[in-house]
C-alpha cells in the first residue's frame, strides 16, 4: 500500500502543478524569461521538463512517505502541516538560494517557492490518507 501511495501523492502534487502553473502562466513565462509563441505557450515546448517533473514528484513523495513514517506522521492534520512545513522551510528557501545567486526574479521565487509549499502540503495530506 506504501508504493501505491506514493504514486497517488505523486500524481496529485503533479495534478496541483499544472493547475497552479496554468494560473501563473503569463507571470512565470515574465519572470522566467521565456518567450511565449503566437499561441501564448513557451517557444520550443518539450516534454522533457514534464517527464523530469513527473519522476521529481516520485522522488518528493516517496521521501516524504519515508520521513513520515519514521517520525509518527499518521493523521491528515500532521500530513498537512508537515507538507507545509517540508515546502516552506526546505525547498522554498533552497529554490530563493538558486534564484538569488542566479540573479531571478523575486517574483520567480515567490510563484515557484508557492508551488513546492503547497505542492508538498497536497503530498503529505494524500500521504497520510493511506
Amino acid at each position: 500500500m506504501g508504493f501505491l501511495a506514493v504514486i497517488i501523492a505523486a500524481a496529485a502534487g503533479f495534478g496541483f502543478g499544472a493547475v497552479w502553473y496554468m494560473a501563473l502562466a503569463n507571470p512565470w513565462m515574465e519572470a522566467a524569461g521565456i518567450t511565449a509563441g503566437p499561441d501564448g505557450k513557451p517557444m520550443g515546448d518539450s516534454p522533457t521538463p514534464y517527464i523530469m517533473a513527473a519522476l521529481a514528484m516520485l522522488l518528493v513523495a516517496g521521501m516524504m512517505r519515508h520521513s513520515f513514517a519514521l517520525s509518527g506522521i499518521d493523521t491528515l492534520g500532521k500530513g498537512l502541516v508537515s507538507g507545509l512545513g517540508i515546502g516552506l522551510f526546505f525547498i522554498s528557501p533552497w529554490i530563493m538560494i538558486n534564484n538569488g545567486y542566479g540573479g531571478r526574479p523575486f517574483k520567480l521565487t515567490l510563484i515557484d517557492g508557492g508551488y513546492a509549499t503547497f505542492g508538498c502540503a497536497i503530498i503529505g495530506l494524500v500521504l497520510t490518507f493511506f
